[in-house]
């Protein structure tokens, strides 16, 4: 064969291979998890306007949400029953739900970002199709996907509740949607609840959260120290002195001067897989004589009337920044009230004492350190957690304590020594199924 024929079948060749990578190209867009649906996803219409009637399209009347950073529920009416398929993007992460043949006849006014929802967009997709759009702030799961009838029977409602997730956990599920076409078909709960047992590649990773921040200072002490400043000063002393041991992942829900609410610090524990969230706090008390660090965990009824007071007074932190706090309705509180695992409370009882027995033999403490109330910020389900508090501000021998640097570095270490005790003994423990 000569040269001319052997370059000529090389040209043949190289065409047919492109042409072939170009259908190959053309498919991997069309599916729902790449950069193409991914950047369709966005491209929504503006809403037809809206139709009734005997072989009109469905019409999504009505939308709501409820929850907080780390659960919520969305719910959709509809007159008539819908067709829903959804799917998940990433960059931002987002879920997409598709309702074949209907409108939405929907308030914008209804779609204002919410808890883990922080933004929402509908609007037409294709000729007759509607497509709902709802970006999350980072990683979450799908607990439920539902189609239920109204109970007045008149029309459908789409209930989905999603909760805080971790990035692996997100990647499982577009790895699960690489093989299949979206489902509306939900898991089990017992499939939805807690995280099993550690991941081989997982390690022991800790949440410092230092209590308050941005427009909320917290407690104020008598020579004028604000709890957010000490709260952050010790929460980065812990941190480096636990990334120096070398064997955990440490994150903190802040590290600078900014507001955060409640739940998005749940939220960010519950993202990073946490094995133990620890809450750094510094408040004040009307008896000035009371001094002492103190570890609470969490409980539905406070062990004492001293307790109760000082998680009322976190727990308004939200509104005393400006936020409405509104309680869940019955059906999104007893989903919580559910998600709240006996193991994860044993954990946190586990190093609640640990904790105290470390911090026994280098800081003072107060009278029974070991106390519990009812704390929203310790309210991950799958996180065991712990709240701190380093002292009193309205002492002056605490206050004088809590700003000083060796003072600081002392009860790090405490802690540090603590968390050591405690990972040894959770890992043991998934290890051997104990």
């Amino acid at each position: 064969m000569g040269l001319r024929e052997i370059a000529d079948k090389s040209r043949s060749a190289g065409r047919f291979v492109a042409l072939l990578a170009c259908a190959l190209l053309a498919y991997a867009l069309s599916l729902p998890g790449s950069a193409r649906a991914a950047e369709q996803a966005d491209r929504v219409q503006p809403p037809a306007a809206a139709q009734s009637g005997a072989g009109q399209p469905v019409r999504a009347v009505d939308f709501k949400m409820a929850g907080d950073a780390a659960k919520m529920r969305i719910v959709v009416d509809f007159d008539r029953e819908p067709n829903p398929r959804w799917f998940l993007l990433r960059g931002p992460h987002r879920l997409v739900i598709d309702t074949p043949d209907s409108v939405m006849a929907l308030d914008p006014k209804d779609m204002k970002a919410s808890g883990l929802v922080k933004s929402v967009r509908y609007g037409k997709v294709g000729a007759s199709a509607s497509r709902l759009v709802l970006a999350t702030k980072g990683p979450f799961q799908i607990d439920k996907f539902d189609i239920l009838k109204n109970d007045d029977g008149a029309g459908y409602r789409i209930a989905v509740d999603i909760s805080a997730a971790s990035e692996r956990e997100f990647d499982s599920a577009l790895a699960d949607q690489a093989t299949t076409t979206g489902s509306t078909v939900s898991p089990d709960k017992s499939g939805r609840v807690g995280k099993g047992p550690m991941v081989p590649d997982h390690r022991f990773t800790v949440v410092i959260d230092p209590g308050h921040g941005g427009v909320d200072g917290g407690a104020e002490g008598l020579h004028g120290t604000v709890e957010k400043d000490v709260t952050l000063a010790f929460a980065k002393e812990l941190r480096d002195k636990l990334i120096a041991v070398g064997n955990y992942n440490v994150f903190m829900t802040r590290d600078t001067d900014e507001y955060l609410r409640l739940d998005d610090r749940v939220r960010i524990a519950r993202q990073h897989e946490a094995d133990l969230f620890i809450s750094i706090h510094a408040d004040t008390i009307s008896v000035k004589g009371i001094r002492g660090a103190t570890v609470y965990t969490v409980s539905d009824k406070a062990s004492d009337a001293e307790a109760k007071a000082l998680a009322d007074r976190e727990n308004l932190s939200d509104q005393f920044a400006g936020m409405e706090i509104k309680d869940d309705n019955q059906e999104v509180t007893d989903i919580l009230i559910d998600l709240i695992r006996r193991e994860t409370h044993s954990f946190s009882m586990s190093f609640a004492h640990t904790l105290v027995g470390q911090l026994s033999t280098t800081v003072g403490l107060i009278n029974n350190p070991h106390r519990s109330a009812g704390f929203r910020v310790l309210k991950a389900p799958d996180v065991p957690s712990v709240l701190v508090e380093l002292g009193y501000l309205s002492n002056a021998g605490d206050e004088a304590q809590l700003i000083d640097p060796d003072w600081r570095a002392k009860a790090a270490q405490s802690i540090t020594n603590a968390v050591a005790l405690f990972a040894s003994a959770k890992t043991a423990r998934t290890v051997t199924g104990g």
